[in-house]
Order: C-alpha cells, then structure tokens, then sequence
C-alpha cells in the first residue's frame, strides 16, 4: 500500500471507532486490538501489549494515545495527528450536539434503555481483551505475581498511576536483577499552565484543560475530580450537577470519555469554549506519544527496561480486569444483563475478529426490546 492509501484507511478506521466505539478506555482499546491486530494485523499482539504498556505511562487519555500510536506505526508523523483528530472528531461532535441540547432545555435526553443492553456487551468485549493480553503478558512467574499484586491493590483503591510505576519498578528488581546504575526510566516534563486570572476568558478555559490533560493519570473518575475542584470549587464555572451532568455525557457517548471538555466548554462559553476545551485536553496527549513512541523498539532491547515494560504491561492488565469488576458491580444488576453479556462473551470467544460494532448494535437493540 502507498503513503496515502494508509493515511487514508487509518482515518478511516478510526473515524468510524470514534463514532462508535462505547464504554470507556478499557472497551476502546480492546476493540482497537480487534482492528489493528486481529483483521488488519498492523501490529502483532506483543507490539500491541507494548504500546498499551507506553500509554498507561504517560499523562492523558490512554485510548486516545493508542489510536495516537497506531497511526503512528501504520501512516508515520501525519498518521499519528490524523488517527488521533478521527477519532477525537466523532465524539466531539456527538457531544457538541448534547451539550447544546442541555444548554437549551436544561436536560437531558432519555436513552437509559438503549445503554441497558450496551454496557454488558461492553463488559464482554473487554473480558475478552483481557483474556488475550493476559496470555500474551504473563510471560513466567515473576509477571504473574506482579498482576495479581496489582489486581488486589487496585481492588483497594490504591492509585493507578502509582499501582503502574510500582509494578515496573519490582518488575526490574525480580526479573533484570538490577543493583546499580539505575536513574529514571521515562523523565516527563509536565506542562504547567500559566497563573490564572480570576475572571473568565476562553485562553483561560484552553488553559485550565491544557493543565489537566497535561498531568490527568487515571479513569474518568479521576477526571472528575479535577475539573470538580477547579470549575466548580475554584472558579465557580458550574454546578456540581452540571459537571456530573457533563461527565455522564462523556461515559455514554461514544469515543473518548475526556469529549466531557467539550460538553463543559460549551456551557461555559458556547462553541469556541468547546473547541478551546477539547484542544486543551487532548493536545498534551499528542505531544507526548509523539515523543515516547519512537524509543519503544529501543526499550525492548535492553533488558532492564524490557523487564519494566513488560511488568507495566502486566499491571495495565490487571487494571482493566479490575475495571471490568467495577462496572460489573453497576451493569450486571439482572438476569437479562447477565445473560446479555455472557452471550456476548460466548460470542467473542467462538467468532475470531469478530467486528465488536455489531455486538454494540444488538445490545442496544436488545435493550430497548427488554425496555
């Protein structure tokens, strides 16, 4: 295939994956490894792994920068912008449109019956992610031990970031044996947001977002609370019910959770607030794939930081079995949500490279007809 002709087929995938793929960041990369590894095979399963290894060290949204690096790997510098503006694009939109419907009529639009039959396929599809990370992660005892240390903690709340740091650095104590010349691994320079004025401007909005995908480790939760204690608490932008409002708009449209800056943008200053929020978000994200995606093959060659990778990959796992548990916990209320995801599940595992698109479109109508 020529230059353009992969340029093309990767804005396409992923132009379709943002306006499609639901759930989070567990379900949108495991729906991507359907894509890119199972039917399209641009990378191989371990390439893969390695490259969700990378994203969980850096700040920002981690299915954003994996769309980021597929682009990068399958259309160069050009592939990375592009596959990450396509599937940005799709949710900032859907989300535009919601947001200007809240601004309009105060509320919301009633779809709870179609996501009832959703969010346990959702819950399928990464189980079954899951299943096949696992087996291409746990590579010997030592990694084991690692994701099961983590899946425990991670059960207890322990904070993400520190569970994924943690896990490297005991994967190079236990499995590389390191005893002297180690400094840091991956230096990140966190972008600092300048002093802020205490009157609204939309700088100011591109600002405060810029800050936040600059340092934001985490779920969306955790996005929560930082846009809760600086728009809420600190410059009074909104209501804590708006912005609850705000990040339930970001869990069930499609694409990346973090289009909840394009809903808060919106409300705080109609459609440049949204564009101004949303660019601020996700710009760091860019940047720093940008950066780190090129040193990936060079860290497998060494075998400390291979050692690193690998137990970060591990414990990236364990996580998304942990959010896999967490959503089950509020999912799974029923037989007929049980039964919606078990077949599912059933369905991922006997069908290979299965297009998860359609399992999403039969729950949601499976939803409305249990509805």
């Amino acid at each position: 295939m020529s230059k353009w002709a992969n340029l093309k087929e990767t804005c396409l995938l992923f132009l379709r994956l943002g306006a499609t793929s639901f759930g989070g960041p567990a379900a949108h990369i495991a729906i991507m490894e359907k894509e890119v590894v199972g039917k399209r095979q641009w990378l191989t399963h371990q390439e893969f792994l390695d490259l969700v290894g990378a994203t969980n060290l850096i700040p920002g949204p981690n299915s954003t920068e994996m769309a980021i690096h597929c682009g990068y790997r399958r259309a160069g510098v050009l592939g990375l912008w592009l596959a990450g503006f396509c599937f940005i694009f799709p949710a900032f939109v859907i989300t535009a449109i919601f947001a200007w419907f809240y601004k309009e009529y105060g509320s919301l639009p009633a779809i709870g019956p179609i996501f009832y039959g959703v969010k346990p396929v959702v819950i399928a599809i990464i189980l079954d992610a899951v299943f096949k990370f696992g087996k291409k992660a746990l590579k010997n005892w030592q990694l084991g031990v690692i994701g099961v240390a983590t899946c425990v903690a991670a059960l207890y709340g322990i904070n993400e970031a520190l569970l994924i740091f943690g896990a490297g650095i005991v994967g190079m104590l236990l499995i590389a044996g390191i005893n002297k010349n180690v400094k840091s691994i991956f230096p990140f320079v966190l972008l600092q947001a300048p002093a802020m004025l205490t009157s609204y401007s939309t700088a100011k909005l591109f600002w405060t977002f810029l800050k936040i995908g600059s340092i934001l480790f985490g779920s969306g939760y955790v996005l929560f609370a930082y846009l809760d204690g600086d728009l809420v608490q600190r410059f009074h932008w909104l209501t804590r019910q708006q912005l609850m409002d705000a990040v339930a708009v970001g869990q069930f449209t499609p694409g990346p959770v973090l289009t909840t800056a394009t809903f808060i943008g919106y409300q705080v200053s109609g459609a440049t607030g949204a564009l101004a929020a949303t660019v601020g978000i996700f710009l760091p994200s860019f940047i720093f794939v940008w950066a780190l995606t090129p040193l990936i093959p060079k860290i497998r060659k060494s075998k400390v930081a291979s050692a690193f990778l690998d137990s970060v990959t591990i414990a990236s796992v364990a996580i998304m079995l942990v959010v896999t548990i967490e959503m089950g916990k509020t999912t799974l209320l029923d037989w007929k949500t049980w039964l919606i995801a078990i077949a599912a599940f059933t369905v991922l595992y006997f069908i290979k490279n299965m297009n998860a698109v359609w399992l999403i479109l039969v729950g949601a109508l499976v939803g409305m007809f249990f509805n």
